[in-house]
């Protein structure tokens, strides 16, 4: 249960993270909301996580999908480059996430 809790934390990060091109510095009522809570729940998520992950593990791998996630939103909602070496290194840190994966266990 704890990897579904990690996985989740990871998808909230992403979630919070472009939240933030939305919340216009804060000054945007519901979308500052929607990120506020992603937060949170993103943190509760991973501390709950971290009971029985390793903690260099867990947040390793919660950086990495928010990381990987934020990056391919990007791409999507905001144009931003598709370079081939870009997708390269992306797809570098979703096999670090799976390594980690495997070695860690539980």
């Amino acid at each position: 249960m704890a990897w579904v809790y990690l996985f989740t934390a990871g998808l909230l990060e992403c979630a919070w993270a472009i939240g933030l091109k939305y919340t216009g510095g804060f000054t945007r009522l519901w979308p500052s909301v929607f990120t506020l809570a992603a937060m949170a729940a993103s943190f509760v998520l991973l501390a709950q996580a971290m009971k029985t992950i390793p903690a260099g593990a867990a947040y390793a791998v919660w950086t990495g999908i928010g990381a990987v996630g934020v990056a391919l939103l990007g791409m999507v909602l905001f144009d931003e480059p598709r370079h081939l070496a870009r997708l390269v290194c992306l797809l570098l840190i979703v096999c670090g996430i799976g390594g980690l994966r495997l070695i860690s266990g539980h």
